[in-house]
């Protein structure tokens, strides 16, 4: 891109700021919620394979980056150039088989020194830089992996099964108690075990899950589509009835 393009699109966003009382308002907090909504956007179009709105939606990320910049920009905390060199200084460090004379075998490696050269950045503990906010299936994976780097893992897909099962075993002797407390507690175990196998079988326990909960709702929906064209309504309808159409509906699949 063109640094005149990239410098008109700053110029438009400033003036929005100045000149739109709406954008006038916003604050770093106001617009949190945008932000993680727009990256969300952007994941979606990249699941559907839909490059068209993935270029939008990228558009739409980077305004609100930008944005944030040009906000602390204006309360001579940092500005936007500061943004791009730091993240230029960050790639070049941390990519020393690139920019400097470092060898690595492969992207396990590099993946490798990635975390330790993070330490050197001033974090105390390899489980700094996995924010709370990210969904706990994700963010228990990003832990788990980052673990793994420092050799802190099952050394066989088969022992990380066995503690699915362990976890799996537990959970039903704490609903056999009835502890409601320990119930919860052993039901997120079982999860953090079947996210760390995940790793295991190569599948992104985040993406899993995702793809099935669309799944579900399509599924549901032809339910609710071929009830509706029966007049049946939904409420009156017995779980039998939506049984055989959810079957239908797998065979659309």
């Amino acid at each position: 891109m063109a640094n005149s393009e990239f410098t008109r699109f700053v110029e438009i966003t400033k003036r929005l700021r100045k000149e739109c009382p709406w954008d006038r308002e916003q604050t770093h907090q106001s617009i949190r919620h945008s932000l993680i909504e727009e990256t969300y956007e952007v994941v979606e179009a990249i699941d559907k394979n839909d490059l068209n709105e993935l270029r939008k939606e990228l558009g739409d990320l980077l305004l609100h980056v930008v944005f944030h910049a040009n906000i602390a920009e204006e309360q001579n905390e940092f500005t936007l150039q500061e943004v791009i060199d730091g993240i230029s200084e960050k790639l070049i460090f941390r990519h020393p088989h690139i920019f400097g004379t470092s060898t690595v075998r492969d992207a396990d490696h590099v993946k490798e020194n990635w975390e330790k050269l993070k330490l050197k950045e001033g974090r105390e503990s390899l489980m700094d830089g996995v924010p709370r906010e990210l969904p706990a299936l994700l963010r228990a994976h990003r832990l788990q992996d980052k673990a793994s780097q420092v050799g802190f893992d099952w050394e066989k897909k088969e022992d990380a099964w066995k503690k699915v099962e362990e976890e799996m075993r537990e959970l039903h002797r704490a609903i056999e108690a009835g502890a409601a407390a320990e119930i919860e507690a052993e039901f997120g175990d079982l999860l953090f075990a079947l996210v760390n196998y995940s790793r295991f079988i190569e599948v992104n326990p985040e993406n899993a899950l995702r793809q099935t909960v669309d799944k579900f709702i399509k599924r549901f929906q032809y339910i609710e589509r071929r009830l509706k064209e029966s007049g049946i309504d939904i409420h009156a309808s017995t779980l039998e009835e939506m049984d055989v159409l959810w079957n239908e509906a797998k065979k659309f699949e």
